[in-house]
């Protein structure tokens, strides 16, 4: 709310119109620099740009020509904080500015204490096109953009924080800004947070903002296979922890509960879960049935269990797991170089009946893998001359195969994740996750758009690509032939 608290005097009117016409001509001749010369070649560009931002700042601090006044008010104080400013600078960049001046020269602003702090920044924004934020600034920053409809600060500001997802700050702020995303309906940013909050949810869980997850963004973690973690057991543990805290109502709990894959985790931990967890046992009649049939999926052949069971669903799908069983951290060192090659082993799959039976993998990692369109054609001239080929036209490659048969593997396929760890304002983070068809040994984008040539590459650390491979199992229901 606005209220009018005093007239414009007159000599400041007139001494404002003057400033806003010499602004008006400094910005129509810095504009007509732009203009196309025709290829003449005396002609030459001119550009005081500079000065004429550090002129507009002198006005913004002098108070120099002002012929209108801002008084921002929080109700946490009785005292007002002053802004001289010019009314053409203020309609130039907010249409709500130029609709408050329009009949008055001084406007009181109401404003909460975080946004009136910022008040100053972002007059300065509005005078210069610039402005300094850190993280705990971009929510009131935003806000104070979307207020007065300052587009440009607004997606800016939105920018910086998909680009600052990975910055690390004392309480967190990725959980913050994905439920401000959600209040103000920015799908783009609401989607960034919540992929940066799944494929590194293990630097989540233990910090301080895991306890200021909302219901609605912990079910949305819990209905993903994409998660990124050591096991299903520590996201349990996470949950357990974050029900302990926030003691929901027992229907939430027990969607909460039942969004857990019992299945992923082995039968002693389940039987410790059921003899030490105080939440499982305040809750045990909303997952009985859940721990019961986790039991008979590592009692049973994996073949004997599909018979009766559906195991196409989400219960029976592994996670990205991060543990040894599942896959394999791969460090290559200076990976354009040349080709490389490891291999691994991992249980065959989640079931405990299948606890000893292990797959060999081997991996191969080519720097500039060329498609066919591209691989040297020898000529039918005398000279036989091969195409050149640019070592830039090449993709990275990676392919992942079974060192076994395909019978060896019953009623079971694989899916493949590669995990690249990038770092990320000092920390070492999941940034890109490539996902393989079941059917398919390799990601038809992986590093698609890497240049792996650059030691400055976000891809390196170090000038070493930093990959984890995981294999998940996925068993298949019986088909039953028609009688």
């Amino acid at each position: 709310m606005t209220r009018l608290t005093g007239t414009r005097p007159v000599a400041a009117r007139r001494w404002g119109c003057a400033a806003a016409a010499f602004l008006l001509l400094l910005l129509t001749a810095q504009a007509a620099q732009k203009a196309d010369f025709s290829g003449d070649a005396t002609a030459a560009t001119i550009n005081h740009s500079l000065t004429l931002l550090q002129r507009l700042q002198e006005l913004l601090q002098n108070g120099n020509g002002s012929d209108s006044v801002l008084r921002v008010r929080t109700a946490t104080s009785d005292e007002a904080k002053v802004f001289h400013t010019h009314q053409l600078l203020l309609s130039l960049q907010s249409e709500v500015f130029e609709s408050l001046l329009r009949n008055q020269s001084v406007v009181t602003l109401h404003e909460p204490p975080e946004t009136a702090a910022l008040f100053e920044k972002f007059i300065r924004y509005l005078y210069c096109g610039g402005v300094s934020i850190l993280l705990h600034q971009a929510i009131p920053m935003h806000q104070l953009a979307s207020k007065y409809r300052v587009w440009g600060l607004q997606r800016g500001v939105a920018d910086y924080m998909k680009t600052h997802l990975a910055s690390e700050s004392s309480q967190g702020h990725v959980v913050g800004w994905y439920h401000y995303a959600v209040r103000i309906g920015d799908a783009a940013l609401q989607e960034s947070c919540l992929q940066f909050l799944a494929w590194n949810l293990s630097a989540v869980l233990g910090s301080a903002e895991w306890g200021s997850v909302s219901v609605e963004l912990l079910l949305l973690l819990l209905e993903r296979s994409d998660l990124v973690l050591h096991s299903e057991l520590e996201l349990y543990t996470a949950v357990e922890g974050w029900l302990s805290r926030r003691q929901p109502e027992a229907p939430v709990a027990k969607r909460v509960l039942r969004a857990i894959r019992y299945p992923m985790i082995a039968p002693s931990q389940l039987f410790r879960l059921q003899a030490q967890s105080a939440v499982l046992a305040r809750h045990y009649g909303a997952v009985q049935d859940l721990l019961f049939q986790a039991f008979q999926f590592h009692a049973a052949s994996p073949l004997h269990f599909a018979k009766y069971f559906d195991v196409n669903c989400s219960m029976f799908l592994p996670r990205n797991y991060l543990a040894p069983s599942w896959g394999s951290q791969w460090v290559i060192n200076n990976p354009a170089r040349d080709d490389r090659s490891t291999s691994f082993q991992t249980q065959l799959g989640p079931s405990s009946h299948d606890a000893g039976k292990r797959v060999t993998w081997n991996v191969l990692f080519s720097p500039r893998w060329l498609p066919v369109s591209l691989r040297p054609v020898y000529s039918d001239s005398v000279s036989g001359a091969v195409q050149p080929v640019r070592i830039e036209d090449g993709r990275p490659r990676l392919v992942v195969t079974p060192a076994m048969s395909s019978p060896d593997f019953a009623g079971v396929s694989f899916q493949k994740t590669v995990l690249v760890g990038v770092r990320q304002q000092g920390r070492v983070l999941v940034k890109h996750a490539y996902s393989f068809h079941q059917s398919s040994d390799e990601a038809a984008d992986f590093l698609v758009h890497a240049d792996l040539q650059k030691r400055t590459s976000e891809y390196l650390i170090d000038n070493s690509l930093h990959l984890h491979i995981i294999i998940k199992p996925v068993y298949h229901s019986l088909i039953k032939a028609k009688k």
